[in-house]
């Protein structure tokens, strides 16, 4: 199928493109600042040319097209969901009410100056839970272990709006009578700060598993909320298996 239009700012669509799908599962906090994990599951996906080196993805990565892509860098649209958090589902969250699934649109860019580090920048704008701006930023080095068998791990940082964090870590008035709580207004900031490591082992040119494990502090006014600071915990991890399946599609 012939591709019907270009963009004279982008290179054309033309070509091979590699397909990655798969999925992640493991345990994580059952909610933003929560002290208990939960299992949960979450999709792989990214679209790359052939012929762009087998670049390194991370659990963090939200799904992602590679629209411009040449020498070590790449960049495009990227998404993310954020899952709902619902009240009942925990004693802690009595009273707190109820947060909607937040879709996350946006883009992403990274870089690979030498083949075994990249670097990665995401901005996504929320529509639902929260409508706020999220920015993550992670670095990673990549080490060959074995045949087949490689190390990374490096640092993450996140920075949030007050729209992207007072739906998750604000205590309203009337929630604070009902939960308890202390009535607290969360602002925006500096939310989070970590690192995160993992293993890959390819098990074909076309599959992959992994395991990881990521680790993020919370920060500024999502520290110090009172779900965190009475009820939770401002560290937070994540630990997990996930495994990918890469194929090529031709684009005319």
């Amino acid at each position: 199928m012939a591709w019907p239009f270009t963009l004279p700012f982008l290179p054309s669509p033309a070509g091979l493109w590699t397909v990655t799908v798969g999925a992640n599962g493991g345990a994580q906090p059952d909610f933003g600042g929560a002290k208990r994990d939960r299992f949960s599951a979450s999709p792989i996906f990214s679209i790359h040319r052939v012929g762009s080196a087998d670049r390194f993805t991370s659990p963090r990565d939200s799904a992602s097209f590679a629209l411009i892509d040449f020498g070590g860098f790449r960049a495009g649209p990227a998404g993310k969901l954020r899952p709902a958090r619902t009240a009942a589902s925990y004693s802690e969250l009595n009273g707190l009410g109820d947060v909607k699934l937040a879709v996350e649109v946006g883009g992403f860019a990274e870089y690979f100056p030498v083949d075994w580090f990249r670097a990665r920048v995401e901005v996504r704008r929320g529509f639902g839970g929260h409508d706020g701006v999220v920015a993550d930023f992670s670095a990673d080095a990549i080490v060959p272990v074995a045949q087949r068998l490689a190390w990374s791990g490096g640092p993450r940082f996140t920075l949030q709006d007050t729209r992207a964090t007072a739906p998750y870590f604000s205590v309203t008035a009337a929630q604070a009578l009902a939960s308890g709580l202390p009535a607290f207004d969360a602002k925006g900031g500096g939310h989070a700060v970590g690192a995160g490591t993992q293993l890959r082992y390819q098990i074909s040119p076309q599959w992959e598993a992994h395991s990881f494990v990521e680790y993020d502090r919370l920060l500024g006014d999502a520290a110090a909320s009172p779900l965190v600071t009475l009820r939770g915990s401002r560290n937070q991890v994540s630990v997990g298996l996930g495994a990918s399946y890469s194929f090529d599609v031709r684009v005319q």
